[in-house]
């Protein structure tokens, strides 16, 4: 799927974008070895087409919340998503929480990151073990649909509010 393709998913959105975390790394790209290398850039001038995306999206009543199950220490990676969150994120008008992996043993989650819109349709997110994306897929089942819906809520109630959570490591 292009990045295109997502935008219109999330263009499209009448009510919800959800998404789901579940990684302690993701690709190291330029950005982040900038990042860890000390340049600590304007997130929003470096990624401004999602600064955009999410904002417009916010300002026409839709709600934008990411969830991120995160093991504690955190890994190098996730302290450069923590870090970059507030001047990204949430200034675009996304709400954040952060749950410690050790509290989500008792639940059920779905094996790949996703997005969720409206409650309708599922874009998973297929990762390879260095963090590189490998692919998407949409899935519009409505059992699938279900059960990411309630992962989510499951991992939203249990997690902290961005402003709130303090990472350990």
């Amino acid at each position: 799927m292009s990045e295109t393709a997502f935008e219109d998913l999330i263009r499209s959105a009448r009510h919800s974008a959800r998404h789901l975390e579940t990684r302690d790394a993701y690709a190291l790209d330029e950005d982040y070895r900038q990042w860890t290398a000390g340049d600590r850039f304007d997130p929003v001038e470096r990624w401004p087409w999602w600064f955009e995306l999410v904002s417009a999206t916010v300002a026409r009543g839709v709600s934008v919340r990411r969830a991120r199950v995160v093991s504690e220490p955190i890994s190098p990676y996730v302290r450069y998503e923590y870090e970059l969150t507030s001047p990204h994120n949430v200034k675009a008008g996304e709400e954040v929480r952060w749950l410690p992996r050790r509290h989500a043993s008792a639940l059920a989650l779905p094996g790949n990151d996703f997005w969720l819109f409206d409650n309708e349709s599922v874009l998973f997110n297929h990762f390879a073990g260095d963090g590189m994306m490998t692919g998407e897929e949409l899935v519009t089942d409505p059992a699938v649909v279900k059960l990411c819906a309630s992962a989510f809520d499951s991992v939203w109630d249990r997690a902290v509010p961005h402003e709130r959570y303090q990472p350990l490591g």
